[in-house]
């Protein structure tokens, strides 16, 4: 089926519907790159463009060679961003597509992509970022692994580094009428990634109350 006639989020429900009666919640996002490559699906969540969040952040917060991680980074614009910002910049996705397809966006690009899954990343990567970004990631896993992945994003923070985690708010929506993916964060969801030495400095809805944006800190 063409991409034009597909509506992309009940598209990607409905991979990840099937992802989860097998038993793997991230088993639907390869096949819906792989399919978005050939022209039979749509990417619901890109935009081809940086967050205007983290945009505005990176703006005020030069790189100046720090290292930094960008947890999920789909189409890469986020993890582009930082690297123009100053920071020597790594990022991941559990799909091998959409790495691949980064790498055709960004031919000539400095960051660091590879392939990893984040509820079981590299151990190397413990403690060893000055800066960890988390933007709709973690929403797009179901409630029954979401602990593992925070607990990734909180441990991947270095000491004296800092976590920026944006999320559509649980709170801004109707749960009864509600069919993820996304599964929307709460506040005491967002609040956790307060865990393993990481403390939580800020924490505001934005975007009419719709999303969350959080400040983590580790501290030295």
């Amino acid at each position: 089926m063409a991409a034009d006639r597909i509506d992309p989020d009940e598209d990607a429900r409905r991979r990840a519907g099937t992802a989860l009666a097998a038993g793997d919640p991230t088993g639907w996002f390869e096949p819906l790159y792989a399919a978005a490559e050939t022209g039979d699906a749509v990417v619901p969540w890109f935009r081809g463009e940086p967050c205007t969040e983290l945009a505005a952040w990176a703006r005020d917060n030069p790189g100046d060679g720090k290292r930094a991680l960008v947890v999920g980074c789909g189409m890469g614009d986020d993890a582009e961003l930082l690297a123009e910002s100053g920071y020597d910049t790594e990022a991941f996705d559990v799909s091998p597509s959409a790495i691949k397809a980064v790498l055709s966006r960004f031919p000539d690009t400095r960051v660091a992509y590879r392939t990893a899954d984040l509820l079981d990343p590299p151990a190397e990567w413990r403690h060893a970022f000055d800066l960890v970004v988390e933007i709709l990631t973690v929403q797009a896993l179901p409630k029954d692994v979401r602990g593992t992945a925070i607990g990734s994003v909180s441990g991947f923070v270095a000491t004296g580094g800092l976590a920026l985690v944006g999320a559509v708010a649980e709170e801004s929506i109707d749960l009864a009428s509600w069919a993820g993916p996304p599964w929307p964060l709460n506040r005491a969801e967002v609040e956790s990634f307060a865990r393993d030495g990481v403390t939580l400095t800020s924490l505001d809805r934005i975007r009419d109350g719709k999303r969350w944006w959080a400040e983590f800190t580790r501290e030295a």
